[in-house]
């Protein structure tokens, strides 16, 4: 059983309201997805990497890997109008098994923490797949402009990734969302579509998604410290 990453960075970065896409900005001289990239490098778990991303800055990746030794970079492939399209062209690029693990995980969640890695690629071994994700902490209410009502915080989860399941069920699962024109915002939607058991695995608040300017604020102050 291998286990394979890919990292979907055709993301625009619109949100943050940067001209230029986050994953390529630049924190202490090393562009934010190099950070990304380090942590699949640094698992001993994972044996393979491929980027799904915008061609042009292929030449960009190019450079990140030689300079970081990403070694476990093994190519890159042409992301989609949308994310679910970038991991779709990236799994219908690699040469795997139908028992070998993708972990599915945004180039944009720069601090993941190594034990949260290995212990869902364990979860998956075990399983079948990981869903990582952080419990509801705070009181949450439902309403616009005033409270409606509160909502149990009991059986929350907020999604994160990496989201971790075999190749042959992840493959037929975005077959057939590519077949039918469905867009879910992950892929456990898409897995759980098909009936697939989706197991959900602690995560970390540290594996935020770099997304706003205030993010990117936070980011900053954290890595100014280690």
């Amino acid at each position: 059983m291998r286990t394979i990453a890919i990292i979907p960075a055709g993301g625009k970065g619109k949100r943050s309201g940067l001209p230029a896409p986050k994953q390529y900005l630049l924190f202490k001289g090393k562009e934010l997805i190099a950070f990304t990239l380090s942590v699949f490098q640094k698992n001993k778990n994972v044996d393979e990497i491929v980027v799904a991303a915008a061609p042009e800055f292929f030449d960009l990746l190019k450079k990140i890997k030689k300079k970081y030794l990403i070694t476990k970079l093994k190519g890159f492939v042409e992301g989609g109008k949308e994310r679910q399209h970038s991991v779709y062209n990236a799994l219908l690029s690699i040469n795997a098994e139908k028992d070998d693990l993708i972990i599915v995980h945004d180039a944009a969640r720069p601090l993941l923490p190594q034990e949260v890695l290995t212990g869902a690629i364990e979860t998956a071994k075990q399983k079948g797949s990981a869903l990582v994700c952080v419990s509801g902490r705070d009181t949450l209410v439902r309403g616009t402009n005033f409270v409606e009502e509160y909502v149990s915080r009991h059986k929350i989860n907020y999604v994160q990734t990496p989201q971790i399941f075999k190749y042959s069920i992840l493959l037929r699962a975005m077959k057939k969302a590519d077949d039918e024109n469905f867009i879910g915002t992950d892929e456990s939607i898409l897995v759980k579509r098909i009936g697939g058991k989706v197991n959900i695995v602690e995560g970390s608040i540290l594996n935020f998604k770099i997304t706003t300017k205030a993010d990117i604020v936070l980011f900053k102050k954290l890595i100014g410290k280690m």
